[in-house]
């Protein structure tokens, strides 16, 4: 066969791909096998419902990959009371590049009672283009996507012309717990030539979106303790301090009523004039509440707020008992808190330089206690590296416009484990939207958001096998 009869029978073959990714969507097998999973109650949050974690694994993942002849093992977590994790592999050819894929199975709390009348978080409701579940969009569909588009290749070319490695945890929602240990004990198990994943949402629903890496994430707690029990505010008011007050000129030293960071080693250098033209023009909040122009870093583009810098947030604060007030002064103000950081931000360092911050300013009373679960360190890969030029060539192929390519996705996720631990680029193809309510009541996916993502993932994996890989 000539050069041209072989690129159209290849061109042949990846139309044919893609278009039984389209007929699973179209025929209903996609919604039923969501509803499977989504009807798996695997709250990683919630320690009494750890046998529907291992459920997950056994009943859910276990025969997807095996349909497809993987090799599948199941581990303990190297932590106590951690989750499972499920390793699978299918290796063609010990030659042939290997493609690592990871996923999460275990979702958030499920905020039962919370959602709006007609859904409930384990039964997955289709109202028009929005299909509701918890764990929908975070994290179920995304994996079932790239696993289901592995096998629309393996039907129609009987082998996939690469190998493949495949990691399912059962505790992103509690940090990651023991993955990083797992990958550090077993390296050379998941040793492959890069990541390709999805989490996340793109930035706007009717474009593919493609990130490198993703911002840090560190809870922890502000705590002002003075004294136990409350007492009578007319007694003592003016007498003794109040530690609401307190906590909240605390929180006021570490932004300004912008949320601009004041804390010095808090502010990243690493905004580099490639990371700004790589950032330009990228649309912004379209799937989500409009973007406050006056709210952030004084003179950088929403993208650049979002992506290229750090955010403190208070997630939670309380003192006394708010929803039943009395005329006391608590003796016990508590704010929980967040700090998202970019790449050049040191973990390590971040709530010492809060300390310092704080004891300068005399608030040496207020305590910093960290929270449970280990920091996702920030983490960022070139847009030029060839396995992403790979991936964003494939995606504009199968879509017939570019994707949008970010340095590092907003949000947090433990990809140091893959970058750091095993060494490899990371490319992540999220397969939701901006307003998926993920982690809220009324967590879903849209419908012809998840078709466009089956087409593009089976077109990325019919792309590897015929390149075999960037510059083949």
């Amino acid at each position: 066969m000539d050069a041209a009869n072989t690129r159209q029978s290849k061109a042949g073959e990846r139309e044919a791909v893609i278009s039984r990714a389209e007929t699973y969507f179209d025929d209903g097998r996609f919604l039923a096998d969501l509803t499977r999973l989504v009807a798996i109650r695997s709250e990683s949050q919630d320690p009494s419902k750890a046998p529907f974690l291992m459920d997950y694994l056994t009943d859910a993942i276990e025969p997807m990959l095996r349909e497809m002849d993987f090799h599948t093992q199941i581990f303990d977590n190297p932590l106590p009371g951690g989750a499972p994790l499920l390793v699978g592999s299918r290796i063609e050819d010990p030659a042939l590049k290997t493609v690592l894929i990871y996923g999460h199975g275990d979702v958030c709390n499920p905020q039962e009672g919370a959602w709006r009348e007609g859904l409930s978080p384990f039964d997955v409701v289709v109202e028009g283009d929005r299909i509701y579940g918890r764990g929908t969009a975070d994290n179920k569909v995304q994996h079932l996507i790239n696993f289901r588009a592995l096998g629309f290749l393996l039907a129609e070319r009987g082998k996939l012309g690469f190998n493949v490695k495949v990691i399912v945890e059962m505790s992103e929602e509690t940090g990651s717990a023991g993955l990083r240990e797992f990958f550090r004990a077993n390296r050379e198990l998941l040793s492959a030539d890069v990541l390709i994943a999805s989490d996340g949402p793109r930035l706007q629903a009717d474009t593919a979106t493609v990130f490198m890496g993703s911002r840090g994430a560190l809870n922890f707690e502000l705590v002002a303790d003075f004294r136990p029990g409350a007492y009578h505010s007319g007694n003592f008011g003016g007498l003794i301090s109040d530690p609401a007050i307190v906590l909240l000129h605390a929180i006021a030293l570490i932004t300004d009523v912008r949320g601009q960071i004041r804390v010095p080693e808090w502010r990243p250098t690493s905004l580099t004039s490639d990371v700004r033209a790589a950032l330009a023009g990228l649309p912004m909040g379209s799937d989500g509440p409009p973007v406050e122009e006056n709210w952030g870093e004084e003179g950088l583009t929403p993208a650049e707020r979002a992506f290229g810098w750090n955010s403190f947030a208070v997630l939670a604060m309380t003192s006394g008992v708010p929803d039943c007030p009395v005329n006391a002064i608590s003796g016990v103000a508590r704010a929980t808190c967040q700090l998202r950081f970019v790449v050049g931000t040191e973990p390590e360092d971040i709530l010492p330089a809060l300390r310092r911050h704080l004891d300068s300013h005399g608030f040496e009373r207020v305590e910093l206690r960290a929270t449970r679960g280990e920091a996702f360190r920030a983490t960022r890969v070139s847009p030029d590296h060839p396995w992403v030029r790979l991936v964003t060539e494939s995606l504009e192929r199968t879509e017939g416009k570019p994707p949008h390519v970010l340095p590092n996705l907003a949000g947090s996720l433990p990809n140091d484990a893959f970058s750091e631990i095993l060494g490899l680029p990371t490319v992540w193809v999220p397969h939701s939207y901006g307003g998926c309510c993920r982690h809220a009541p009324n967590e879903h996916v849209l419908g012809s958001l998840s078709k466009s993502a089956l087409r593009n993932m089976a077109g990325i994996f019919a792309d590897i096998t015929e390149r075999g890989g960037p510059g083949e």
